[in-house]
């Protein structure tokens, strides 16, 4: 357990403080204010965040690496006082909030629903439940190829809301949104609302959005989570990878890079808890010189993460193995380059890609 929050803070937010762990609003993209440590943190840390550090040498228009300072550790003393865990007051706090009767608008931009539409009677047309969940999550992505990159959308807004959008994407949201619309051709579920219920079971811990520190902001965090709710496996090990072995603390280091921990202690001991959490867990990475030997054991749709050297992190980018025509496997992603778009070898991507040391991989699962 993650055995962190003192039983002061507790007490704060029983009393009513506003911590800023409970969300106000429920929001899709219609918010104009709206990044994974991966591309959904603000401006400094995470996968497609931390490509800002590494960069991507395939590109020439590729982001430029950025530097981020740290930030004084503690604003209050927690050395003497006893602990609970963090998922005892993550219920606390829900409990605060259904009892003060939050309010959760849900709004959606028309252009979504459309291109959400747009794509489900494409997935009816070329009969995509009769194929295999990767063949339909690579079809599924096909759909966006050419959609524009844009960073931070998760970030943009004080209060964590629960951000959708089918026409721009960072690379997380890139396989969060085709994942979630896959899962939902699958079973024939062409709901809208299901399609975004999904995006929440898959961002969030638990698959609840119960403020920042639940988003599941390390990709390996993304995948543990998610493989215990069956929608993923994480089959890294079973292709022959080796520990990573390093200690996964990049966002807590960085602290002045996230805004909203920099204004709130509470949330930054929360994703403190996290890291030392992560910690219990093994992450294992496909080298990258010898990926291209495990081409006859990946499948199209696989997830893709791009594990690195960067200290305290664990992956910079994401995205899915694509077979192209001719057979050989490459990568479709959002590209921090400018849009959605597909880099023809996964090998000779991720070896020109800076920083990077190899892959993780996890497969999506058939829904029952």
């Amino acid at each position: 357990m993650r055995n962190f929050w003192s039983l002061a803070v507790l007490g704060f937010a029983i009393a009513g403080v506003n911590i800023s762990l409970i969300p106000d609003v429920w929001v899709f993209q219609s918010q104009p204010a709206a990044g994974a440590v991966v591309s959904r943190q603000t401006e400094g840390g995470g996968a497609d965040a931390a490509t800002q550090l590494t960069g991507e040498s395939e590109n020439p228009e590729a982001t430029k690496q950025q530097t981020v300072s740290s930030f004084p550790s503690l604003f209050w003393d927690f050395n003497n006082l006893p602990e609970i865990s963090y998922s005892q007051l993550l219920e606390v706090l829900a409990r605060r909030a259904d009892s003060n009767n939050t309010e959760r608008e849900t709004a959606a931009q028309p252009e979504d629903i459309a291109r959400f539409e747009k794509v489900v009677q494409y997935a009816k047309q070329q009969n995509l439940p009769d194929r295999s969940i990767g063949e339909i999550v690579q079809a599924i992505a096909d759909n966006f190829l050419g959609k524009p990159y844009a960073e931070g959308l998760l970030d943009k807004s004080g209060a964590e809301k629960l951000i959708v959008t089918l026409n721009k994407f960072d690379c997380v949201l890139f396989v969060e949104t085709v994942l979630a619309i896959a899962r939902g051709v699958a079973v024939q579920d062409y709901d809208y609302q299901n399609f975004v219920n999904r995006i929440e079971e898959q961002r969030y811990l638990n698959g609840k959005m119960n403020g920042y520190c639940s988003r599941l902001h390390y990709f390996s965090e993304w995948i543990n989570d998610n493989q215990k709710r069956q929608t993923v496996e994480n089959i890294t090990a079973q292709l022959g990878g080796v520990p990573m072995n390093k200690q996964l603390n990049f966002m807590s280091q960085h602290r002045s890079s996230y805004p909203q921990m920099v204004k709130d202690e509470a949330t930054y001991q929360c994703i403190v808890g996290v890291e030392a959490d992560l910690a219990k867990t093994a992450v294992n990475y496909i080298p990258t010189n010898q990926i291209k030997s495990i081409y006859s054991q990946l499948k199209p749709g696989d997830i893709v993460a791009v594990a690195t050297d960067v200290k305290g992190l664990d992956v910079t980018h994401t995205g899915f193995v694509y077979r192209n025509a001719d057979g050989n496997l490459g990568l479709i992603h959002a590209s921090p380059a400018g849009e959605v778009t597909v880099a023809y070898d996964l090998q000779r991507y991720i070896s020109r890609v800076e920083s990077a040391i190899g892959i993780v991989v996890a497969r999506a699962k058939t829904p029952n």
